[in-house]
């Protein structure tokens, strides 16, 4: 564990919902308020099936999380909503009429001290195009499960390796260590962002549900009919099922079931590793770069530039992205958050100056990897563990239900994928019960 409470904890959510006290007799138990719980608990209600939600943290949403900073809403986590056609939480919020905006299409491209050329970056387009057609071919994808690194092609060219770092830092892994057969499929030509922020948009619809905060849970006992958890501070709660929304990382390490989970249940959770994609939120007024929400591509220097996020919803503020190798560089040398912060303005410094810094400032650098109750900013399927998705979406004994981002194939390592297995899982729950309603009727 880390030494220190991450930094994007100790700042205030942007909304804070009114919750609604738990049930005396709960019929279902939801551990955990992010995405997948929160869609959990609003299924199981309108199903009209008495539920509780136990949640570690002292906010509601997760690795979803809005603070305000300086006047704007600043999400610390999750940002993109991600494949809109298939993304439950786009489909809501248009039909709730929440604020959402497309994502821009056009980038920005450095070259040291330069911007891009055509030429330039019309090829380092054509080298995604490349990359992406070999990594998705289905007759790749046919054969033995290996690393998603071996299916690149050779000719990418002289930004071949820009190619690979930006498929390592959205897959959270390098690619040697990114499973093919489980490689990204979204169409990330349809994202959306939402104004006001991501974390507040899962606040409000959190409203009026029944959930605890500050309950972490510390056993969960389904050795008889019933499941029994009990959390660190409060009563026991017993209930016919329960839904487990806790991050795979940080299940893997706690011993929370009584019995043991399944082998091969217990495989499965194991076998996944932690993808690391953290944010350095800056506020940059004289930025150079123009155009709200469009992604910089640096190429050049010593210092790598993972990823930036330019101008998030017109304002002052723009996400460093910091990309799995990055984050293992700082942690090696024990140089915490300040470490990402001069790390930044080195990186920065070699495309436009020193001087051109002068009204940067840095005000809060992620760490979802040191976070107790996430380990990580998502779940990554190594090579070799491809099928691990859906063994967890098996119910252990007919009472544990398993959700969350770990679980979805289309919409991996997103809150809208955690989001669609949290209402996958309360319907299957939901229709359970009212089958052994209907049978002891």
């Amino acid at each position: 564990m880390h030494p220190t409470r991450p930094e994007h904890e100790n700042l205030p959510p942007s909304v804070a919902p009114r919750l609604a006290p738990l049930p005396d007799a709960p019929e279902v138990i939801v551990i955990g308020a992010g995405a997948a719980g929160i869609a959990a608990a609003r299924e199981l209600r309108a199903a009209g099936i008495a539920v509780a939600v136990l949640e570690a943290r002292g906010r509601v949403g997760g690795r979803v999380a809005t603070t305000p900073l300086r006047g704007h809403a600043i999400d610390l986590g999750a940002h993109w909503l991600h494949a809109g056609p298939i993304n439950p939480l786009v489909h809501l919020a248009e039909a709730r009429g929440e604020p959402l905006r497309i994502a821009a299409q056009e980038s920005h491209v450095r070259v040291g001290r330069r911007a891009g050329r055509p030429s330039e970056v019309a090829a380092l387009g054509r080298a995604f195009a490349m990359a992406d057609r070999a990594m998705s071919d289905g007759a790749a994808r046919g054969g033995p499960d290996r690393p998603a690194a071996s299916a690149l092609p050779p000719g990418l060219g002289p930004f071949g390796r820009r190619v690979e770092r930006v498929h390592g830092l959205v897959s959270g892994q390098p690619l040697e260590q990114v499973s093919l057969h489980d490689f990204p499929s979204m169409e990330y030509g349809d994202n959306r962002f939402i104004a006001g922020g991501y974390g507040g948009y899962l606040a409000r619809l959190a409203q009026g549900l029944p959930i605890a905060l500050n309950a972490p849970v510390t056993g969960i006992d389904w050795t008889g009919d019933a499941v029994r958890v009990t959390r660190a501070d409060g009563p026991a709660l017993t209930a016919k099922a329960v839904i487990v929304t806790i991050p795979v990382m940080v299940l893997a390490g706690a011993a929370l079931f009584t019995p043991a989970l399944p082998a091969a249940v217990a495989a499965a959770i194991g076998g996944f590793t932690a993808g690391l994609y953290e944010h350095a939120v800056l506020h940059w007024p004289s930025c150079p770069f123009r155009g709200a929400d469009r992604l910089a591509s640096f190429l050049g220097g010593p210092h790598s530039v993972p990823g930036l996020l330019t101008r998030i919803d017109g304002t002052p503020f723009h996400y460093f992205e910091l990309d799995a190798p990055m984050a293992a560089a700082v942690d090696a040398r024990r140089a915490g958050p300040d470490g990402v912060r001069r790390l930044v303005r080195r990186a920065l410094a070699q495309h436009f100056g020193g001087r051109a810094l002068h009204d940067l400032s840095i005000p809060v650098v992620s760490e979802w990897r040191h976070d107790p109750w996430s380990r990580g900013s998502w779940a990554v399927v190594p090579p070799g563990h491809a099928k691990a998705r859906q063994t967890l979406h098996a119910p252990v004994g007919e009472r544990i239900w398993f959700a969350g981002e770990a679980l979805s194939r289309l919409q991996w390592g997103t809150a809208g994928g955690a989001y669609a297995e949290g209402m996958r899982a309360a319907a299957e729950v939901a229709a359970r019960l009212q089958s052994r309603s209907s049978a002891a009727a």
